[in-house]
């Protein structure tokens, strides 16, 4: 242990789960490390779920994003907690949310850290975090996710470090804590390129706020990537053939820009793509990795990779973490506050790829909740990286459930992207650029590219007799008939007509 808790000072601070879990009382707020089921407390929750069977409490817990089953299903399940923020994707406390048993805010994932400061999140009673080493300095040294950490442990009344000895100590090194001042007096965050460090390798804290270590060899929940397929290949080749348009025109290099990915099936799978494509010397500037940046490195593809979080399914994560020090020179891993920075983000001129749930013939964009009202799993950083990009595209199957339900409909049942945001939209029928467009432009070119056959006929129905009963309005809509999809899946189970 004196390689991992280098601090002498907090050596005799060593707990079991069981007495940390002792000190979390019913109407806490908890601030809980870990960002896409990576790098999260673990065995404290488990001890927390245990204390459950004899004690009613409950509490509000913050994290960087979705957490692995032992939060996000375990503690849920257990009715534990009250309040959950900002992004989850587990379908235990999905199903919670949904039927109204825990409360949820969905945010912005860039907005968290000024929300801690402000007090509207808190106070902060405990942050329970992960970590592979405190350093002399009294640093706490984080494993595969950073996260809102180094926010919470700036204002959090006191701290609980899960110490995971599964975590490999090659990690440190990899981080890069940078936490900008108050609003107001904040000086321009000094990060010109994806691979640069401007900050420390470990998070600063008061070590008098330690109040206890615990010692944990619970591994990384694997990440539910599903591979990628025939039509998730053809959204990839529709996305590089426009890319290497752009680049005829001049607007991108041969080098193109920094790649964003969001996290998911469909926006890895589209990253994979480039595996097999003439483009190299990548920069990724995202808030996740996942397997595909990962195969794309060992295909001598990518030059460096910044993120807060690093998501992999269990053989990729194997390979990575038994190999480590052949990425670290290509890795930063940053706190969520700067992977999601709107300043970054526009400096640096992403390229951004998310997955939309489905988006409406004028370039909104749903991505978070199923028929208007039931959550899936949250905005996350997609707002952060939409607006700001130099490019923002979404990706997306144009059907889903067999083909009962069109990923294109009249109008989105939910606003996260309006069309202000909105550049590009993918599917595998095609591609929309609907940059400079005008409304009744991107309905036109969005059904002709991007909607599946079994529906573009229904679909041109509408938008010409919106067109007539509108008198050739700005944004032609029939009112009464503009979610009328969405009641008939309801009630038929399928959109088609």
């Amino acid at each position: 242990m004196e390689e991992r808790i280098r601090l002498q000072s907090l050596q005799g601070k060593v707990v079991s789960a069981e007495e940390a879990a002792t000190w979390i009382e019913d109407g806490m707020v908890l601030g809980m490390s870990g960002f896409t089921r990576a790098g999260d407390a673990k065995i404290v929750p488990l001890a927390l779920v245990e204390k459950a069977k004899t004690e009613h409490f409950k509490v509000d817990v913050y994290t960087g994003a979705s957490l692995g089953p032992e939060v996000d299903q375990y503690m849920a399940q257990a009715g534990i907690i009250r309040k959950r923020a900002p992004y989850q994707g587990d379908p235990a406390i999905r199903q919670l949310i949904n039927q109204g048993d825990i409360l949820y805010t969905d945010m912005h994932l860039s907005h968290n850290a000024e929300l801690v400061r402000t007090g509207i999140i808190g106070p902060i009673d405990f942050l329970i975090i992960e970590a592979t080493a405190i350093t002399e300095d009294g640093q706490i040294i984080p494993t595969t996710s950073i996260g809102n950490s180094a926010i919470f442990a700036q204002y959090a009344k006191e701290i609980i470090v899960e110490l995971n000895t599964a975590q490999p100590t090659a990690l440190e090194g990899l981080h890069d804590i940078y936490i900008p001042d108050v609003q107001g007096k904040r000086e321009p965050i000094p990060l010109t390129n994806a691979g640069q460090r401007i900050g420390t390798k470990g998070i600063p804290v008061d070590v008098a706020k330690i109040k206890g270590i615990v010692i944990s060899d619970i591994t990384d929940a694997p990440s539910l990537i599903v591979q990628p397929d025939e039509e998730t290949a053809q959204i990839a080749e529709h996305l590089l053939n426009f890319l290497r348009d752009e680049i005829k025109v001049g607007r991108l290099t041969e080098q193109l820009a920094p790649l964003q990915s969001g996290v998911g099936s469909v926006a890895n799978a589209v990253l994979n793509g480039f595996l097999n494509s003439e483009f190299n010397d990548l920069e990724i500037y995202s808030e996740v990795l996942q397997d595909a940046v990962f195969e794309l490195i060992d295909a001598g593809k990518v030059k460096v990779a910044s993120c807060t979080s690093i998501t992999l399914s269990e053989a990729c994560g194997k390979q990575v973490y038994e190999n480590l020090e052949r990425y670290k020179d290509r890795l930063v891993l940053r706190p969520q506050e700067i992977s999601n920075h709107p300043e970054i983000i526009r400096r640096l001129g992403l390229i951004s790829i998310n997955t939309a749930l489905e988006v409406d013939i004028y370039g909104n964009v749903n991505s978070t909740h199923v028929s208007g009202t039931k959550m899936m799993n949250g905005l996350g950083g997609s707002g952060d990286f939409a607006r700001n990009a130099r490019l923002g595209i979404f990706v997306t199957k144009s059907y889903a459930k067999g083909g009962d339900i069109s990923s294109i409909v009249p109008m989105v049942a939910h606003h996260d992207h309006t069309e202000h945001d909105v550049d590009v939209i993918a599917t595998e029928q095609g591609i929309a650029d609907l940059r400079g467009l005008a409304p009744k432009e991107r309905a036109v070119l969005i059904i002709e590219n991007c909607v599946h056959p079994d529906y573009k006929e229904q679909l041109l129905d509408y938008f010409h007799r919106a067109i007539e009963q509108t008198n050739n309005a700005h944004t032609p809509h029939i009112l009464e008939e503009a979610l009328s999809w969405h009641v008939q899946l309801a009630k038929q189970k399928t959109m088609k007509k």
